[in-house]
């Protein structure tokens, strides 16, 4: 797999670093792409907001003028926020669907045509849990990541005769900043302590525990792979048993 670029959006930190330094492993060129065009270290960078579709272009154009074609793309860039649907306003709905909904679409159909020239392409969305199951208080995270999983499964179905896979990988609640802000703020608002506002999250886990960023990574490197040709169409839980 030397010969290839992968890019993998939102790789700056948590999932996306571990995924973009899990592919540098594997001897692939990897671009990183972040909205402030920072990288894990030793990788490629370009800069992008992904909901913004001629950034998103552009972005494109930088990477492939350093690595050549991106024959695998991963979809990671993510953002979650909680309210009672009651309290939700439509910003905060609009903020879920543009980036983890359309900013996948986007990234996809700007490298897309270079795939199909190709004949070969990998495409892993990282959806979560969220799209496989509801979570009270994220209406609008779930709804995006369900539809991260619906345009997956749509894709999967046009592609699947032209050498292109594409599937989802559905993390639950991970050890990533995202999550330890999230319990910092359940700390903040409810008087509980650091361990049993943890607790509250580790509980959804059979295993009893947050899924490593690593475990993640080892399960989009195995569908970025040749050997991953008959997998498509597919959401992959990384959760512990939460989603069987």
């Amino acid at each position: 797999m030397t010969e290839l670029h992968a890019l993998v959006t939102g790789g700056a930190r948590g999932i996306g670093a571990a995924i973009a330094h899990r592919l540098a492993a594997d001897g692939l060129r990897v671009t990183v792409l972040s909205r402030s065009g920072a990288a894990a270290h030793g990788l490629h960078a370009v800069a992008a907001d992904v909901a913004d579709a001629q950034q998103v272009q552009e972005a494109m154009h930088h990477a492939q003028e350093r690595h050549g074609p991106i024959q695998i793309l991963v979809n990671n860039a993510g953002q979650a926020e909680s309210a009672p649907f009651a309290k939700m306003d439509e910003a905060l709905w609009r903020r879920m669907l543009d980036v983890n909904l359309t900013g996948t679409m986007l990234c996809t159909q700007a490298v897309l045509p270079g795939m199909l020239q190709a004949g070969w392409g990998r495409i892993v969305n990282v959806a979560s849990t969220a799209g496989q199951v509801g979570y009270a208080y994220v209406a609008a995270y779930c709804a995006a990541k369900h539809g991260v999983i619906g345009l997956t499964r749509s894709l999967a179905l046009e592609l699947a005769a032209k050498g292109i896979t594409v599937n989802a990988v559905c993390p639950g609640y991970t050890e990533t900043d995202i999550v330890r802000d999230s319990i910092a703020r359940v700390v903040a608002k409810t008087g509980r302590t650091q361990d049993e506002a943890r607790a509250e999250f580790v509980k959804s886990n059979p295993q009893g525990r947050l899924v490593d960023p690593a475990e993640v990574a080892d399960a989009v490197a195995w569908l970025c792979g040749r050997g991953a040709g008959a997998v498509t169409g597919q959401s992959v839980s990384v959760s512990g048993g939460e989603v069987m």
